[in-house]
């Protein structure tokens, strides 16, 4: 037996054996697409010339040589790697088969390789502070992500991430300031994104009011009471109240030194070291403790939930701040541990990325990290193809990260399902 569903086009069979399986050519297009464009960048718009990939960083004591690649004929042999694979994903879509995660990953760096070859024709790519940049960029991605995550597992659309950035970049900029102290700073900021969470909740939870409508009213609401505060506090008493100290980085003895990765992953500041910590126990507690199991309870199917005990709305309530505070952290990494000083709207929407990393990422905190990571990768590129005097606009350039949000959300995350009571509040009885 099989049907088709009319909107999305997905095929569901149920085989002799009563399995259902699902086929949906959403994700095979997609990929379709990127490789299409990988060979328009191969032969019509071709570049000559030799592009160079820097791996080394000089401030290492082990530096490795420059390794130059024909443009013309690395940027081919990418593109029908690119092709073959795409052709792969509409074999696995024909056996209703799932693409796996480490051939989506292959698929990106082999796509993202082609369009550094092609722009560096000529020029050089520093493949060492690309990493670096694209994963500063990357780090509030990260505990926005891990946030949505755990307030949609709980059965809550946390759309108020861009809100949660705000207030913590704002507090924590302000307690820093005043304190001198960066930690102190920090626990502000953790105080201030659940603060945001919790006016979340209680509309959300408590008054049943739609969860994405408090969301954007909160977004609309922070930018504006953090952009009146930034003018009228912080801004004439900068000196005082709008100049925190940084988190400085702390290099780790023989990792640091690593050739490529080693100055990227191992020399870093204390927020992306706790993000290295909070991904996995995240992942390991959301799977494999009573905690987890009752919050994807809540989350899939809180009326079973309640007639086992669980207290659905407190259990959602109190998630949804500790979402609020992980979202906070990435909120004081803009002023603690990149800009040094509060500026208003300084999240530029990333709040919004990360939500989308979320939907990426299949509602998995180690996808949502890789969908991050992405982001942030592409966000940094746009300044690096800038400086490599790329052929391509910059206001498309200005787009790229965006562009390639939608086209993940809308074509690489396949057949990811959101929680089923996402979104819907839970009234007992």
């Amino acid at each position: 037996m099989s049907a088709v569903h009319e909107l999305t086009g997905t095929q569901v069979v149920v085989d002799g054996a009563g399995v259902v399986r699902t086929r949906s050519l959403k994700a095979p297009i997609a990929f379709a697409i990127v490789a299409i464009l990988g060979l328009l960048l191969a032969f019509p718009a071709g570049r000559a010339g030799e592009s160079t990939f820097r791996l080394s960083d000089r401030t290492q004591s082990l530096q490795l040589p420059d390794v130059a690649l024909p443009t013309a004929g690395t940027v081919i042999a990418c593109a029908l790697i690119l092709t073959a694979m795409a052709a792969l994903t509409f074999v696995f879509a024909a056996q209703y088969k799932r693409i796996p995660l480490w051939f989506t990953v292959i698929f990106a760096v082999v796509g993202i390789f082609l369009f550094l070859t092609w722009s560096a024709a000529g020029g050089i790519v520093p493949v060492t502070g690309l990493l670096f940049g694209a994963l500063s960029l990357s780090v509030p991605l990260i505990f926005g992500a891990l946030g949505g995550v755990i307030g949609e597992r709980a059965g809550v659309v946390n759309v108020a991430i861009e809100a949660q950035f705000l207030f913590a970049a704002f507090t924590s900029a302000l307690i820093a300031s005043i304190t001198g102290s960066y930690v102190a700073g920090l626990l502000g900021a953790l105080v201030a994104g659940a603060l945001v969470a919790a006016i979340l909740a209680v509309f959300s939870i408590t008054y049943v009011v739609t969860q994405v409508i408090v969301g954007v009213v909160l977004n609309v609401l922070i930018t504006g009471l953090t952009s009146f505060l930034h003018g009228a506090l912080l801004q004439p008493n900068a000196a005082t109240l709008n100049s925190p100290p940084r988190f400085p980085r702390w290099a780790i003895p023989g990792l640091s030194e690593i050739p490529i990765l080693g100055p990227v992953l191992f020399n870093q500041t204390l927020i992306v070291y706790l993000a290295y910590i909070i991904v996995p126990l995240v992942t390991w507690a959301l799977y494999r403790s009573r905690w987890g199991l009752r919050l994807r309870a809540v989350g899939e199917h809180p009326q079973a939930a309640d007639t086992v005990g669980i207290k659905v709305n407190p259990t959602r309530f109190w998630n949804l701040l500790l979402a609020g505070a992980i979202a906070g952290i990435g909120g004081a990494y803009f002023t603690l541990g990149s800009v040094g000083a509060f500026d208003k709207e300084m999240a530029g929407g990333l709040g919004f990325i990360a939500l989308a990393a979320v939907i990426f990422g299949g509602w998995d905190p180690w996808r949502a990290t890789l969908a991050a990571l992405l982001f942030g990768f592409t966000k940094n590129l746009e300044t690096l193809l800038n400086n490599l005097g790329s052929p391509i606009p910059s206001e498309f350039m200005s787009m790229l990260p965006y562009v390639v949000t939608i086209l993940a959300v809308v074509g690489f995350s396949g057949k990811s399902r959101a929680p089923a009571a996402s979104g819907k509040p839970y009234v007992k009885g």
